[in-house]
């Protein structure tokens, strides 16, 4: 199996990211993604995708996104025509809150992607015609504004993109879901919930309630989306937020525990150790 890099496409350095039609009349070999994420959009035709072993049959207005543990090719295409948008998984991550709190988004540019490495057969988003018209559109502007290269296209660029993720992601979380679809969008509800509120003293009961599920379905699919419970994952979130305090501000550490949503210092410091295996002092003095 093959393994490609994001500069095979791009040598700039300063701006990580490649769009392409790609038209395949051959088959394409199976590879991974050393250091990007993939986001393809089938514009024509038809093709077998190969998932890691697997394969699925997808089709015009079919949408998908493929990141770096995840092996994928096609083979017996047919009138096959898609796009290809290459960029770094930073480059949403960077984009704000906003994003963070969206269903559509959490389930399809962070869940699928994560969980289609364990689950070939999880089913992709597919569009209706009148909102593949609308993505064709501002794919072509793309295309248009990053072979011309002209001044500030990388400005525009960001800004298209993140107007394609968002549609995107309000149309997935707008179709008719059917089995794993519909146990992510319980998750990305669940997700988007405590990203949103982890520095507040929420309960497994309110995220639950929050996602329309039960307490106890809501930590059946935690552990097996994520293999962690929701109250671990709100206790990561919460320990990121104290990380950046700590790299960032002088506050003394019984401020950053109560900013980052731990009442008990004692509690924060040692679920720090145990985590990222040094005391928030000895982390602040390293960083």
């Amino acid at each position: 199996m093959r393994s490609v890099h994001l500069d095979w496409f791009t040598t700039d350095e300063q701006f990580k990211f490649f769009i392409q039609y790609g038209g395949h009349e051959e088959d394409m070999y199976v590879h991974h993604h050393v250091d990007f994420s993939e986001l393809v959009i089938v514009l024509h035709g038809n093709a077998t995708h190969i998932v890691n072993t697997e394969e699925s049959f997808i089709k015009k207005g079919d949408v998908f996104v493929i990141n770096g543990t995840t092996s994928h090719g096609y083979k017996d295409p047919h009138e096959f025509r898609i796009c290809n948008i290459m960029y770094k998984p930073e480059m949403l991550e960077s984009a704000g809150p906003e994003f963070k709190r969206s269903n559509g988004y959490q389930a399809l540019f962070v869940l699928e992607p994560y969980y289609r490495n364990i689950n070939h057969a999880l089913s992709k988003m597919s569009l209706p015609i009148s909102s593949l018209d609308y993505v064709s559109s501002v794919v072509d502007f793309m295309i248009e504004e990053y072979a011309n290269k002209l001044q500030g296209y990388q400005t525009i660029l960001r800004s298209r993109f993140m107007e394609l993720v968002v549609q995107l992601s309000r149309q997935y979380e707008n179709q008719e879901r059917h089995g794993a679809q519909i146990n992510l969008m319980h998750l990305a509800k669940a997700i988007s919930f405590m990203e949103d509120n982890y520095l507040q003293p929420i309960t497994r009961e309110e995220i639950a309630a929050k996602s329309n599920i039960s307490v106890r379905h809501l930590n059946r699919i935690f552990q097996s989306y994520y293999q962690t419970t929701p109250f671990a994952y709100l206790l990561q979130l919460r320990l990121e937020h104290a990380c950046r305090l700590l790299k960032t501000t002088p506050l003394p550490i019984s401020e950053i525990s109560y900013q980052s949503g731990f009442n008990d210092s004692n509690y924060f410091t040692r679920q720090f150790s145990k985590v990222f295996g040094l005391s928030p002092k000895v982390y602040r003095k390293r960083r």
